[in-house]
């Protein structure tokens, strides 16, 4: 193996940390799309009422985690080592993937074995996003930054979507091969980080800051929990924002929020240095990240569900199929990013992030506003096209400003930033669904209700049933057909009424037509008010983007080529390295 002056041993950074960014962010989504299968394997069906916060926790545990612990974990990398941290990281991520294959219990011990271990594989991953970036910052010089992390970058972004298709494939063959297929790549990863990287980073000096990170990690999961339980029902609301255990949640994790900004500022050795914000590049780029998140995160469960729930039943395809098939049939947008992550990275390092994280997002934007103009029975090539151009889009705009921001930041603080800029990402994702999701039910209420009662009643469903069926939250048949399940014999099964029914009405019911019918018009009516939010976010990204000011690299790496600037970046950089006199 190279050692840390070889001057392949950047290469040999990079291969390893994209492994290591595609494995975590892969088995961030792989189990997206695979629910079924594995809630079929441990015998539980999750869309009973009483099993809902294993389908929530299965869902959303590894995301929150995530979100939560990639500051602290970049933090110590500062301090005692990113090599070291990353690769404890590989071997707790590795470990936890085999216990996953190996659920010995069934029903509610078996989900609550599988959410545990997902959680504790969590931790690993949280290691390995906090401090790959930062390992690459410290390897690469920093013209050759943006392709570098660009590279990584895409990698993570990409990853997925690629556990959308590859939790399909492997969801057909059996449930615990979704969780077998991490365990030699985390074995290959973990023997061959510790065999070839090497610290060359700056480590900061201090000591852990306990009070900052305990703050943090409440704050923030009460803050990201509320918003998840958010999207289930209370009462006799649609959604369970009035719930108070979800406002204490959410008020109460702002507050801690709040606190932990107070504590860091007036702590002698913090966390993580709040002052970082004052950094133009620092500050924006990282607002700008999580907008474009959110706005993925989005895109990516609503398309899911347009799919699964609509488009692919019209087509000839078997509910228990569209899992597979919606993974395939996305694939456009992740070679959206696999072509323009790199590219784009590259050209950023000549000529700074601004126009292609700008443009990137603008990007995004119009495709959010051209497929709400497409009709809910698409043509798929226009529907490629326009997933395509969103990926190229968002490929744009995640590698330069990615490495915009890492390049602002002084050598010794590139951890924390990695693990802020980490936490915007993830926390992104994890707002998404709170957010997307109650704003498809908000879409859904007031038009799914009436089209549901009619249609049952057409079909010989007793007028009670009907009503009661129709005033079931939206949210049921949302979930129902993200997971891949008929939300029609879902619905109605538990209340017995197709047992009632004549033999061509049930096969009406049940057939891969009737609800894909029945909910095209509300799901559009939702669909509106999702991607226009999605489009305001990212022009709002875009704008800041635009803030964030030209090329500019901290003082204490390795100079941009500064005859490639112009007089306006070059201001920028003078005005940010003012701005870093006083941290």
């Amino acid at each position: 193996m190279f050692n840390k002056d070889h001057p392949r041993y950047k290469w040999v950074a990079l291969s390893n940390t994209t492994l290591g960014m595609l494995m975590a962010t892969i088995n961030g989504s792989i189990v997206l799309i695979s629910l079924p299968a594995i809630f079929t394997g441990i015998k539980l069906d999750p869309l009973q009422p009483g099993n809902v916060s294993y389908l929530l926790w299965m869902l959303m545990g590894y995301i929150l985690v995530t979100a939560v612990l990639v500051v602290s974990f970049g933090r110590l990398g500062d301090l005692y080592g990113r090599v070291r941290i990353y690769n404890l990281g590989f071997v707790i991520f590795t470990v936890a993937a085999i216990a996953l294959v190996f659920d010995p219990f069934t029903s509610g011990a078996g989900a609550m074995w599988l959410i545990g271990w997902r959680v504790l594989q969590a931790v690993g991953g949280s290691m390995i996003f906090a401090n790959s970036t930062a390992i690459l910052t410290d390897a690469f010089p920093a013209n050759k930054r943006g392709m570098a992390i660009g590279i990584n970058q895409i990698a993570a972004i990409a990853g997925t979507f690629l556990g959308l298709i590859i939790g399909g494939v492997l969801a057909e063959i059996d449930w615990r091969a979704i969780f077998l297929v991490s365990v030699p790549f985390g074995i290959l990863g973990t023997i061959w980080s510790y065999k070839s990287l090497h610290e060359i980073g700056v480590k900061s000096s201090g000591r852990v800051d306990w009070p900052g990170n305990i703050v943090f990690a409440v704050g923030l999961t009460a803050l990201l929990a509320g918003i998840t339980y958010g999207i289930q029902p209370y009462g006799s609301s649609s959604t369970g924002w009035l719930n108070p255990w979800v406002l204490t949640g959410i008020i109460g994790g702002i507050a801690l929020l709040i606190g932990f900004v107070f504590l860091q500022l007036h702590t002698a050795e913090p966390m993580f240095n709040m002052r970082l914000f004052r950094i133009q590049t620092f500050a924006w780029g990282n607002f700008a990240g999580l907008l474009a998140s959110v706005g993925r995160g989005g895109l990516q469960f609503m398309l899911i569900i347009w799919l699964q729930g609509i488009w692919l039943p019209l087509h000839g395809f078997s509910y228990e199929s569209t899992p597979l098939w919606a993974g395939i049939y996305l694939l456009p947008l992740t070679v959206g990013f696999l072509v323009s992550g790199p590219i784009s990275g590259t050209l950023s390092d000549r000529f700074g992030a601004r126009l292609f994280a700008t443009g990137g997002l603008v990007l995004v934007a119009v495709t959010f506003i051209a497929l709400l103009l497409i009709p809910v029975d698409f043509s798929y090539p226009v529907f490629a096209l326009l997933t395509f151009l969103n990926g190229i889009g968002s490929g744009m705009f995640a590698a330069p400003n990615r490495t915009a921001i890492m390049n602002s930041v002084p050598a010794n603080q590139r951890g924390a930033a990695s693990g802020m800029t980490g936490t915007f990402q993830n926390a992104g994702n994890s707002l998404s669904i709170g957010i997307f999701f109650s704003l498809m039910i908000a879409g859904l209420a007031d038009t799914l209700p009436n089209a549901l009662r009619s249609g049952l009643t057409s079909h010989g469903v007793g007028t009670a049933v009907a009503n009661h069926v129709a005033a079931t939250p939206p949210v049921g048949s949302l979930f129902a057909a993200f997971l891949g399940y008929n939300p029609i014999e879902s619905i109605l099964g538990p209340t017995g009424a197709l047992k009632n029914l004549s033999a061509s009405n049930a096969a009406a019911l049940t057939g891969k037509t009737f609800f894909p019918e029945l909910i095209s018009q509300p799901f559009h009516s939702g669909l509106v008010i999702v991607f226009i939010a999605a489009v305001i976010m990212s022009l709002i990204g875009a704008v800041a983007s635009l803030s964030a000011g030209g090329k500019y690299v901290h003082a204490d790496t390795a100079p941009v080529d500064t005859t490639e600037s112009t007089e306006a970046e070059s201001n920028d950089g003078r005005q940010l390295a003012g701005e870093l006199s006083d941290l």
